[in-house]
């Protein structure tokens, strides 16, 4: 099986006729979409929207091909330069564009009733929803010319920011036992099953965070107060308060959350106690044993053998799903092991004109680099479920995106739980509760830590010392006396990438949202079984076109209730009960 990803379904390179044909179009098509623009005097009528539509799609066709491929290809290898300046190229013909596009949005927004003119229409009534949201977004819109600014000082400022935490992180050199690894290698060493090397990695980890704290902490500055500008800027109440609306989601759905979370933490604090004190720890857990594996279990698996084990165990919820995996693995879609220049972590990229994704692992052949494989085939079926929308519905929000990840992950525990005895049952019930860690009460602190960034950087600037700080703190209020405070994670900052995007922020909650919605979900598949598979589809299909409480009144729950959350939880309390025992 190879075991790096093919990216020439898309372009066989950058010197690929078709790449530059591409581009081209998408210049001309931007031309187009401005003329039209021009054009347009009034209200416009349903032909007028048709038109600024229909060109509407052909750029997003053409960028979600030629910068789908750019990003792809600088992920595993972010010291590619040809790469680099055509991804500067595509951005530059955006930042252009972006006075259009703010045009095309104010015009728009001037449509009187869109329910009529959906009824005139099948192309406006396909984006009903689009159409209502650009309503409510245009009213936040700059001016055209301070639009094109704005976009235009994004390439050498947040945009660029970004860029270079992804570039010092993936390159930064770690010394480890004489020899230099990359940073994607020793994390991945922190679910070693010897206890001095998990050890050693993390005291490297920390060491070469070092080298690199003083540009990462520009990096998170400038991002941050660049987004708190725009923010006032275009009239919303923070940060947090545009990401809620770019989510389409309520903050009464958010809070109801976190507000659950808060109460369960104890819950999760009794969890890591345990463990702390089963591996003869007597203060709390050290970071550097967060993913220590427990029970026995020297099991390994190839690519070849995880492909076997996923489609089996997937077909049995839905035989499509396990068809979607099979695909995966034989038609190169996976890049699975750490090498050189590639980008830390893992992610599942859509790939709407070819009706496939991409999926970027670190694979080290554990268990855990199982689940993730099912958790980014999970992004895989929801893009799936979208392959025959309309181009403008293909982009789903930050809260559903991690729904259909984490489901999968919840159907591999279960089922890997179901034959399992002894230390291999303690093994998969510690392994899925330490990720249950992660993304609620790790998410919970990176929450409350961006959340006090953004607060803070707007007064002074937050040098290194002031983030690991923050960072610390935001870990002592998630964890509590589940960890040992002399062994906490200060550089937890540097590492995440989703702390660098000037386009968004707080993409931390979406994952406890997913986990927990996940487990709801499931809980319903548990009752429902066949009946299930149909109304998660269709739920899925509707992310684009739906708000976050649409989407769970679809499945017949009410997300602004702490109820929901709540029972969502007693489900991860029941494991730590067992896993105590």
């Amino acid at each position: 099986m190879n075991t790096e990803w093919s990216l020439e379904e898309l372009y066989s390179g950058l010197d690929d006729p078709a790449y530059e044909a591409d581009a081209a179009a998408l210049e001309r098509e931007i031309e187009t979409l401005g003329e039209l623009v021009k054009a347009g005097q009034g209200a416009p009528e349903t032909d007028d929207v048709v038109c600024l539509l229909r060109s509407e799609e052909k750029i997003t066709e053409l960028l979600e091909k030629l910068f789908g491929y750019l990003m792809l290809r600088q992920s595993v290898n972010t010291e590619d330069g040809d790469v680099m300046a055509q991804i500067n190229r595509i951005q530059r013909m955006m930042a252009k564009a972006a006075p259009t596009e703010s045009a095309v949005k104010k015009r728009l927004a001037q449509i009187a009733d869109i329910d009529a003119m959906a009824e005139e229409s099948e192309v406006i009534a396909a984006y009903r929803f689009f159409l209502k949201e650009n309503k409510k977004s245009a009213a936040h819109l700059l001016s055209d010319e301070m639009e094109e600014m704005v976009s235009a000082m994004n390439l050498t400022a947040g945009s660029a920011w970004g860029q270079l935490q992804s570039y010092l992180t993936s390159t930064v050199k770690v010394d480890y036992e004489g020899a230099q690894v990359t940073l994607s290698e020793i994390r991945n060493m922190a679910y070693s099953p010897d206890a001095k090397v998990r050890r050693a990695a993390y005291e490297a980890e920390l060491a070469a965070y070092e080298r690199i704290e003083d540009a990462v902490a520009f990096s998170i500055n400038n991002i941050k107060n660049q987004v708190t500008m725009l923010a006032e800027k275009r009239g919303y109440e923070s940060p947090l308060s545009m990401t809620l609306e770019q989510a389409h989601m309520s903050r009464a759905t958010l809070d109801a959350m976190m507000e659950a979370i808060g109460e369960y933490l104890p819950v999760f604090r009794k969890y890591l106690r345990k463990k702390a004190g089963m591996l003869g720890y007597e203060n709390g857990l050290p970071w550097y044993e967060l993913f220590a594996p427990m029970g026995k279990t020297d099991k390994t698996y190839t690519p070849e053998e995880a492909r076997e084990y996923l489609c089996d165990t997937f077909s049995a919820f839905s035989p499509e799903m396990a068809d979607m995996m099979r695909e995966a693995f034989d038609n190169r879609w996976i890049d699975f092991y750490p090498r050189k220049g590639k980008e830390g972590g893992a992610f599942c990229a859509g790939l709407p004109n070819l009706k496939q994704s991409r999926i970027l692992t670190n694979y080290d052949g554990y268990f855990g680099s199982i689940g993730t494989l099912a958790h980014e085939l999970g992004h895989a079926f929801h893009n799936k479920q979208l392959e025959n929308e309309r181009p403008l519905n293909h982009e789903y929000t930050m809260p559903v995106a991690e729904t259909a990840s984490t489901f999968n992950e919840i159907h591999l525990g279960r089922h890997a739980l179901k034959t399992a005895e002894g230390d291999e049952r303690l093994y998969l019930l510690e392994n899925d509760l330490k990720e249950q860690t992660q993304t609620i009460v790790d998410i919970y602190s990176r929450y409350l830590f961006e959340t006090a960034v953004f607060e803070q950087s707007r007064s002074k600037f937050l040098m290194a010392q002031d983030l690991k700080a923050l960072m610390t703190d935001a870990q002592r209020q998630a964890y509590g006396e589940g960890l040992d405070g002399n062994f906490l994670h200060p550089y937890m900052w540097v590492c995440k990438s989703h702390y660098y995007s000037e386009s968004l922020s707080f993409y931390n909650f979406p994952y406890a949202f997913g986990n927990l919605f996940a487990l709801g979900l499931y809980s319903l598949f548990l009752k429902e079984g066949e009946a299930f598979v149909p109304k998660y589809k269709a739920m899925l299909k509707a992310t684009p076109c739906s708000s976050i409480e649409e989407c769970g009144a679809m499945m017949g729950i009410d997300l602004t209730k702490k109820d929901f959350w709540t029972e969502s939880l007693k489900q991860i309390a029941a494991s730590v009960e067992e896993f105590c025992k």
